[in-house]
């Protein structure tokens, strides 16, 4: 008899295969439980290597011993015309068979319950599903990077995943074929179960990329799917399980299978692009999602400056790792950029002002290194029109707005909007920053930014559609104050006032206001008394007394302060 017949017989290629699948269901079991217990990465690995250490035993137990009615038994004591090797073999053919519904049952479940967090209508997998993707207006295929679930509880896990997402985010927006939505939009639906029809409708996007992260020691799993919004269909999706010393490699081949989903062409110099957009630090970018997040509640405090200090600490930290990354750099300049707003609202002394001079410094010495390193021209161009204006070089200011009003990207610095509005070119900045609501649909400034280039445009009807339509999705003050400036502008006064007393709980927002409105209707007394209440605030300043007396027409007064 044959060596393959006797392997047969003596069912060593059943019990190989019974192995194989046992095992695998054991350490799936053993790393869900391990993933619980968030045990360190070693423990699965001893499991996994007593596996297969194992394997070899079970081999030559198959072939060297048969189970009888008596219990084990050497097989060459066993009678073959007695031996009951078929009905195991038959014993051992069903269990096969289970282990083999368990495995596509948990591959299943894996893959559509685990990795499709929202819900997302199926669409079976038609003549629809191999249409290219819908392009948008402008010929660029649009998508939008939702933080990734973190689905482990480490003390790191959320920042861990919020960083993972925005290294994706910023591979993809490198490639001028695709419109990629900014963090400040995406992360607005950070923890909110919708649909994902409804969000890509809220961003204005096609495809919608999302996923999870789950890190248990040294071990890393994440999922991720492409999907088109318009029907739900999974264009690409992959789990990837590794160690947290591949994070980068993961990151990387996440985006570049989207790009190529997208039908983007990808040669070795855009994959070098790509790359090198990111941080490609696992401890960088979670200290900057760390900053981001002090610095967003900084913006909402009373001491803004003490706040975005705090969050300097956590961009030093991804500087020191990462030095000249112009992300980083930028958002280290607006703390400074504050200080030196701030000296209209303070008694300048010869220590005030030192350390503004110092603030300065160091707001050009940031945005003069982001240029330096900037990923691409739009960045470049955004950065260093800042720059110019915190260097009080402002010779050329009026060809670099020229310049930031022709480009199209998503890029849109601090000061373009009042400079734009003091060289005439409010108009044109009307319309740059369509595309730049296009890419951050989500971010009140950018709409109150384009509402207010509407009002200086001499456009009061569009700045109120816009602001009033904005105001449907978005939350912020200075929103509600583009909207009363528009119906003064309008001559709707009553509405106007109506519209300023949802600032009760701001007195001093709410004086200032109504001293807009008393002025605008010509009410001169009711002006200069509120004018006055208005001044007593501690916010007040020389630059609101300014503004006051401009308005009341004491033009030499305010040309005096």
């Amino acid at each position: 008899m044959s060596l393959l017949q006797e392997l047969k017989r003596r069912n060593v290629f059943r019990v190989a295969i019974a192995y194989v699948l046992l095992g695998w269901a054991v350490l799936q079991g053993a790393d869900f439980l391990l993933d619980l217990a968030e045990a360190p990465g070693w423990v699965i690995r001893v499991f996994a290597i007593a596996g297969l250490a194992g394997f070899p035993f079970a081999l030559f137990m198959a072939w060297a011993y048969e189970l009888t009615p008596e219990g084990i038994k050497r097989e060459h004591e066993v009678d073959r015309t007695t031996s009951i090797a078929p009905q195991t073999g038959r014993k051992l053919d069903r269990l096969i068979i289970f282990f083999l519904v368990v495995a596509i049952g948990f591959l299943l479940m894996d893959r559509y319950f685990v990795a499709n967090h929202t819900a997302v209508e199926p669409v079976s997998e038609s003549s629809s599903a191999k249409a290219p993707p819908r392009v948008n207006e402008s010929g660029r295929r649009s998508v939008a990077v939702l933080p990734f679930i973190a689905m482990s509880s480490g003390a790191d896990d959320e920042y861990f995943a919020d960083g993972l997402t925005e290294e994706i985010l910023n591979s993809l927006a490198q490639l001028p074929e695709l419109l990629v939505t900014a963090r400040t939009s995406a992360f607005q639906f950070k923890g909110q179960d919708l649909p994902v029809q409804e969000i890509a409708g809220r961003l204005g996007v096609e495809h919608v990329v999302e996923g999870s992260v789950r890190r248990s020691g040294d071990r890393l799993r994440v999922t991720a799917q492409l999907i088109r919004a318009g029907d739900g269909f999974h264009l690409w999706s992959e789990n990837y399980d590794s160690t947290s010393q591949d994070t980068i490699d993961v990151q990387e081949d996440i985006a570049e299978q989207i790009a190529s989903a997208l039908e983007v062409v990808l040669d070795e110099r855009r994959r070098e692009t790509m790359r090198q957009a990111g941080l490609r630090d696992v401890e960088a970018f979670i200290a900057l999602q760390k900053g981001y997040e002090r610095f967003d509640a900084a913006h909402a405090e009373e001491d803004q400056i003490a706040g975005l200090l705090e969050a300097n600490l956590y961009f030093d930290q991804v500087l020191e790792r990462v030095p000249g990354y112009p992300p980083a750099l930028i958002v280290h300049a607006d703390a400074y950029g504050h200080m030196l707003d701030s000296a209209a609202w303070v008694e300048m002394t010869p220590d005030m002002e030192s350390r503004l001079v110092e603030a300065r410094n160091q707001a050009v010495s940031d945005l003069s290194e982001a240029a330096e390193n900037s990923r691409n021209f739009n960045e470049r161009a955004a950065v260093e029109f800042d720059l110019a204006v915190i260097a009080g070089d402002l010779r050329g200011v009026k060809s670099r707005i020229q310049k930031y009003l022709q480009l199209e990207g998503c890029d849109h610095p601090s000061w373009v909007d009042p400079m734009a509005a003091i060289f005439g070119y409010a108009e044109q900045l009307l319309v740059r920053l369509e595309s730049v609501r296009r890419c951050d649909p989500m971010a009140p400034i950018d709409a109150f930014s384009q509402a207010r280039a509407a009002l200086w445009a001499n456009d009061p009807e569009q700045a109120l559609e816009i602001a009033t339509e904005a105001r449907k999705n978005l939350s912020h003050r200075w929103l509600d104050i583009v909207i009363t400036n528009a119906l003064l502008a309008m001559g709707q006064y009553e509405t106007a006032a109506s519209e300023s007393s949802q600032f009760r709980t701001d007195t001093y927002l709410r004086d200032y206001q109504e001293f807009v409105i008393a002025a605008a209707r010509g009410d001169q007394a009711r002006a200069w008394s509120l004018q006055e209440r208005m001044l007593s605030h501690p916010q007040a300043s020389d630059f609101e007394r300014l503004q006051t007396l401009a308005m009341l027409g004491e033009r030499d007064e305010a040309n005096a302060t």
